[in-house]
């Protein structure tokens, strides 16, 4: 390593250590993702759906009200991952939820 004070981190994106201060700089401008109303979701988040869904693919429709816990972000600022015990790899628009 160099002689600085800066820490490195391993980037499993690119495989690269990388200085910290510079993940730091690019997590900063990662958008916010927000959910309907407005409000900032991030890992781990529950979330509510506010309307009924067709899910494609698994011929169920998802009720308002619903209840799904633990989401993950994804890099489109508009979708998130979601578990749900009957449907596996759900993607969900933020549109479509509120932060619980």
């Amino acid at each position: 390593m160099t002689g600085g004070d800066d820490d490195y981190v391993y980037d499993e994106a690119t495989g690269e250590w990388r200085p910290a201060s510079e993940l730091a700089a690019a997590a900063a401008q990662k958008p916010e993702v927000r959910d309907a109303s407005g409000n900032i979701l991030a890992d781990g988040d529950a979330v509510t759906l506010i309307k009924d869904l067709k899910v494609k693919g698994a011929g169920q429709t998802l009720k308002q009200g619903t209840v799904i816990r633990s989401i993950r972000l994804t890099d489109n600022p508009e979708e998130i991952d979601c578990r749900h015990e009957s449907i596996k790899g759900l993607v969900l628009r933020t549109e479509f939820v509120r932060k619980r």
